[in-house]
């Protein structure tokens, strides 16, 4: 057990709602996440605007990841002191940006003065039909949304040195809420890549105490990839066509990569908390 697991075990009691992309609690979905200066990005990468907008997105995407509708936020702001009042007005309105883009209310939060920029952002979201981690069947597809591998790409640009469009998947995600309200119905689990497709693997595979065989081969730059936010989803080879058809609408491709199977499965790839 890795150091950030056996951290999260200690909190975890019998029935916890600890373990999936947020804590589900009588219908509402609580999840936080953080966002820390040099640790998930450099300010020498983004604009005051981008971190907050990211910050938001990154959060949202635990609320979408389990078919939620994000209604509050709570946010925790470190600063450095030298950082100017343009810089927290673009702060704000980046972060704003994504609350609006999402009609989410931002209701507190804390701020305090520290060696660098760190954000700590709580989404309090509400669903009526959680998708959850759990549900995962012997023979059930395992597939992805859209595309990965382009951030961890993105991040080695920036950090040799590179530049990358204020569009690109590293700087502004972009989530799948559509799709996953439409498809809910037709899948047994699902969360968000947030740590690349093979270290999320191995979680929907661990708490469902099942293994994998893959029927794609997936590159280990791409299988590592974070950061991506696009949905690892699972679903029954029966709702295979109604799922594509259903990407389709909302113009993403599906990309079915193995079956569930009896067994466990470890990745390989290196840890990105710990």
């Amino acid at each position: 057990m890795n150091a950030e697991n056996y951290f999260i075990s200690t909190f975890c009691a019998l029935g916890t709602p600890i373990g999936d992309d947020g804590a589900l609690v009588e219908g509402w979905v609580y999840s936080k996440d953080l966002f820390f200066e040099n640790i998930h990005f450099k300010r020498k990468w983004l604009t005051p605007y981008q971190i907050g907008y990211k910050a938001m997105i990154i959060n949202i995407s635990d609320a979408v990841a389990m078919n939620a509708v994000p209604k509050y936020a709570l946010i925790g702001a470190a600063m450095p002191k030298s950082i100017s009042l343009e810089q927290m007005r673009e702060l704000s309105s980046g972060i704003q940006a994504a609350a609006s883009e999402y009609k989410i209310e931002i209701i507190g939060g804390d701020t305090i003065s520290n060696s660098k920029l760190d954000l700590s952002i709580t989404i309090l979201s509400h669903t009526s039909a959680p998708l959850l981690r759990r549900g995962l069947k012997r023979g059930d597809i395992i597939a992805y949304t859209g595309e990965i591998g382009k951030s961890a790409k993105q991040l080695r640009y920036l950090m040799s040195g590179g530049k990358i469009h204020t569009k690109s998947r590293f700087v502004s995600p972009q989530l799948r809420q559509s799709f996953v309200g439409q498809s809910r119905r037709y899948l047994r689990c699902g969360m968000d890549i947030s740590d690349g497709l093979f270290s999320d693997m191995e979680k929907l595979c661990n708490v469902n105490r099942m293994g994998v065989r893959f029927i794609k081969k997936i590159a280990k730059s791409i299988g590592c990839s974070g950061e991506e936010y696009e949905m690892l989803i699972a679903f029954s080879p029966r709702q295979l066509t109604t799922i594509r058809r259903i990407a389709a609408r909302n113009r993403i491709t599906i990309t079915p990569v193995a079956f569930a199977m009896r067994g466990s499965y470890t990745n390989r790839c290196k840890r990105h908390h710990f």
